[in-house]
């Protein structure tokens, strides 16, 4: 995850509080209404997670990597989980969660098999 004070200086992300493990802040992008998108962040107990909600839609794939630019460095990999339907919550209906456990790096499928080509992994 980015220093926090890299994830501050970001442009169209206006801090609305902030503890010693996290914040609440609106992206609010020139292309949204005046609200923006609401982001909640939070970096305790092992784990990197950004919220990021509009009041009546999903977040866009567009959007959700915006966010995910914002908050961690471009070489990171975050996830979003699909858990168990025994154990989901669902407490906002257009909100999307990403999430990276502190220190770790995720294993990924080789870059040819989801189609980006050009990977490490891919054949060139």
């Amino acid at each position: 995850m980015r220093a926090i004070a890299e994830i501050k200086a970001a442009p169209w992300l206006d801090i609305a509080d902030e503890s010693f493990d996290g914040l609440m802040a609106w992206y609010r992008h020139p292309r949204y209404n005046k609200r923006g998108m609401a982001i909640v962040a939070s970096w305790g107990g092992g784990w990197e997670h950004v919220s990021a909600s509009f009041k009546n839609r999903c977040p866009t794939l567009d959007e959700m990597c915006a966010i995910k630019d914002i908050f961690w460095h471009d070489e990171e990999c975050v996830a979003q989980y699909h858990p168990p339907k025994s154990v989901y919550v669902n407490c906002h209906p257009y909100c999307l969660h990403l999430w990276k456990k502190a220190g770790s790096e995720y294993e990924t499928p080789p870059a040819l098999f989801v189609g980006l080509g050009k990977g490490k992994d891919a054949k060139q």
